[in-house]
């Protein structure tokens, strides 16, 4: 991925790592995941309060990210910490599909948000760059596009906004049953440590190995 040279002057320190996971069957469910899941829910709980997420400096990092961008992190919060509150409140993960379930396992798991396409459905290399005024991005669950703002961090591939760093992806890209080639983005911020990053597509590509029935590339580290 290519950094455009603003978010790097901008962000300090921000890194993804990021890689194909090829050949995947996604089928409705994995039962082998859903006891996985089972096992990452308890482990979670016996770490984090509710009371205490907030605090926890992985979270705190990404949530100093979102309000240096213009996001609220209480209203909208970074993807991974969304998925650790679900568990607190006692909601479980979600259960979308085995892929889909798989990285957000992963991204639970390691505490770092995680984005995901379907690869066969991008069009050329991707850059993070600040949103133009007046874009446009229709992320997964939206009915209508979003206007987007100028400070908004977002990815792009060649002709189309594909994700709101490090929260929201696209739909037109989404990762679904028909899925075969998926592209994973596994997302730092200033102050979380490159090996944190690296973990989380460690983790991904491991989980869609196992349940997902794919090959995972090695991890591409950009931009240092």
């Amino acid at each position: 991925m290519e950094f455009s040279q603003d978010i790097v002057a901008s962000f300090p320190g921000i890194c993804v790592a990021e890689g194909d996971i090829r050949s995947v069957r996604v089928t409705r469910e994995s039962p082998g995941l859903e006891i996985m899941k089972k096992a990452i829910v308890q482990e979670i709980k016996s770490c984090y309060t509710l009371e205490q997420v907030k605090d926890d400096p992985l979270f705190r990092a990404y949530r100093d990210f979102f309000w240096s961008v213009g996001v609220d992190p209480t209203k909208t919060r970074p993807a991974s910490e969304a998925l650790v509150r679900r568990i607190l409140a006692g909601k479980g993960l979600p259960s979308l599909n085995s892929a889909v379930d798989a990285y957000n396992l992963a991204s639970a798991e390691s505490g770092v948000p995680i984005a995901a396409f379907d690869a066969d459905a991008l069009d050329g290399d991707l850059m993070m760059r600040f949103a133009r005024d007046g874009e446009q991005f229709l992320g997964i669950g939206m009915e209508k596009p979003l206007v987007l703002r100028r400070n908004q961090v977002i990815i792009v591939d060649s002709d189309r906004v594909i994700a709101l760093y490090p929260y929201r992806d696209s739909h037109e890209t989404k990762v679904t049953m028909e899925t075969r080639n998926i592209h994973i983005v596994t997302c730092g911020a200033p102050g979380v440590a490159m090996e944190m990053v690296i973990r989380g597509y460690t983790l991904a590509a491991e989980y869609l190995e196992r349940y997902a029935g794919g090959r995972a590339s090695k991890a591409v580290i950009s931009p240092g």
